[in-house]
């Protein structure tokens, strides 16, 4: 698991956006390093996503900008094409579909469950 960070950092988050980074450069290593034995390696990039973690920031930053956490979930819903954050369970698909037998020919990706969040091409 990575974070959509690692295709388009996010901001004020300068350790997390290095970190992802950097386990995302292992993961396409050890991917290419252990394929000829039939071991797929990828990465789940989730972006924002409707868990305890991201209520805590909204709630975090309705704080400290004199806001609501309904306000602060509502600007990240308007970043995303879909319109509305990611549910676990949708995260947890994609998850579940790249560990199974229907994906062993998929290796060394890295792949975005954010409602289109992530602006680039690759």
């Amino acid at each position: 698991m990575t974070s959509i960070a690692v295709k388009q950092p996010v901001d004020n988050l300068i350790l997390s956006n290095s970190v992802r980074a950097a386990v995302t450069g292992f993961a396409r290593t050890l991917a290419n390093e252990v394929a000829p034995f039939g071991i797929t390696v990828n990465n789940v990039m989730p972006g924002y996503t409707r868990t305890q973690r991201v209520e805590e920031l909204a709630q975090k930053n309705a704080s400290l900008k004199g806001s609501t956490p309904e306000a602060e979930l509502a600007v990240w819903e308007k970043q995303i094409p879909m319109g509305r954050l990611g549910e676990p369970g949708e995260f947890a698909a994609t998850v579940a579909f790249l560990a199974s037998d229907r994906a062993s020919y998929v290796t060394a990706q890295s792949v975005a469950v954010d409602g289109g969040w992530i602006k680039s091409l690759l």
